[in-house]
């Protein structure tokens, strides 16, 4: 049986480019970076190269780069290291109510330490609104994390209308661009953020792999103890072969972008116009014009997420339901409540995103499939059979 992958918010398969370039410092080049020899001081440039290919993808210096472990290292480096070099001036932070659990959670832990944090409501659509996050802001506040783009829901975030009037108000700005970095144009400078988080499992590096953008002049309190590895910001033996997939990964997005932007969003609007068509009462989540070119997310009533996936994956379908991050524990989302939707609802999140190399053909093996599997969960829905009932009355 093919097998189709449409998961890209869970992880990207590694580019051949990609892992070209990381195998040779697994072997032969694979000494320290922070040796004085010349063994050291190849993978020193390798290091340096990497760091100029992701500057580059996101408009920023390279010496404005920190290269971490993942993602959610970075927005733990971001939210706390910002956070904690500021305290002199106030211990408040403002965060989306559709932020990444590694934002919120490293918000929690800032709480216990002190801080306090106001979480800023989305809309039904899962858009901040920029005039209630700068709302939002006190004279204590020091930190403001607003996402670029939502993984679950796929809504893009009015990201530098919130910077513009969050930059007036003296914070300093972070964004979990995660799921924006490699899909679509992303310029720091444009945004006017003061800090970006990027994965490089999202954009066809490896996993293990992750950069945070901090500008010039911010001050950052490392997080991991060492020695002088990222400027002193992020001790421990740099991982070189992650580092120099990431970065062969961020030039290889940053090229052809637009093409692959194109392509990706006639499959995606086939997708989101197909699957309501042809089941009942399914309904899109998140932004219909404001989206990631990749992402189709949509709540089915009476069906839970669960069964959806397995059921799909018995015709060799992957996809998700809700956050990566949930979707073993298939509780209802926190993204998905604060867009308003009722629990029974957001338990039928199903998450469709494609690969680089999605065909039409994918999309319309998983438009014959899908519909059946939904009939045969209804009729096994107590919650259907009810609905049924009450409109046969």
């Amino acid at each position: 049986m093919k097998r189709i992958y449409l998961d890209r918010i869970a992880a990207t398969p590694v580019h051949p480019d990609v892992l070209e370039a990381m195998l040779p410092f697994f072997r032969e080049r694979f000494g320290n970076a922070q040796s004085l020899h010349t063994d050291g001081q190849t993978v020193q440039d390798a290091v340096a190269e990497a760091r100029e290919n992701v500057a580059r993808l996101i408009n920023a210096a390279p010496e404005e780069i920190y290269f971490v472990s993942c993602g959610s290292e970075a927005n733990n480096l971001a939210l706390k290291g910002l956070a904690l070099a500021a305290k002199p001036k106030g211990g408040h932070l403002v965060l989306s109510a559709v932020e990444h659990h590694s934002v919120l959670n490293a918000a929690k832990s800032l709480e216990r330490a002190g801080f306090a944090s106001t979480i800023v409501p989305v809309d039904a659509q899962a858009k901040v609104d920029p005039a209630a996050a700068a709302d939002a802001v006190r004279p204590e506040t020091v930190l403001v994390s607003i996402q670029s783009a939502n993984s679950e829901v796929g809504t893009i975030q009015p990201l530098a209308e919130i910077a513009r009037l969050l930059k007036a108000r003296g914070v300093i700005v972070h964004t979990d661009a995660v799921a924006a970095v490699g899909s679509i144009p992303v310029d720091v400078r444009a945004l006017g953020v003061d800090a970006l988080s990027l994965a490089g499992d999202q954009l066809g590096g490896p996993k293990g792999s992750g950069a945070l953008f901090v500008r010039k002049g911010v001050k950052l309190q490392a997080q991991i103890d060492g020695g002088v590895q990222e400027n002193g910001k992020r001790g421990g033996t740099e991982n070189v072969p992650a580092i120099v997939g990431l970065g062969q990964a961020a030039e290889i997005a940053r090229t052809g972008m637009e093409a692959r932007r194109q392509a990706m969003t006639i499959l995606r609007d086939k997708l989101i116009e197909g699957l309501p068509a042809r089941i009942p009462h399914v309904f899109l989540t998140g932004a219909r014009a404001d989206r990631l070119p990749h992402h189709a997310s949509f709540a089915v009533r009476f069906v839970e997420g669960e069964s959806m996936l397995l059921s799909l994956d018995m015709k060799g379908i992957a996809a998700s339901s809700g956050s990566a991050c949930t979707s073993k524990s298939l509780k209802a989302s926190h993204v998905q409540l604060a867009m308003g939707l009722d629990h029974a609802a957001a338990n039928g999140s199903i998450v469709f995103s494609l690969l680089d190399d999605a065909t039409a053909a994918d999309i319309d093996y998983l438009l014959d499939v899908f519909p059946p599997i939904i009939d045969r969960l209804r009729k096994m829905s107590p919650l259907y059979t009810e609905f049924l009932k009450e409109n046969a009355r």
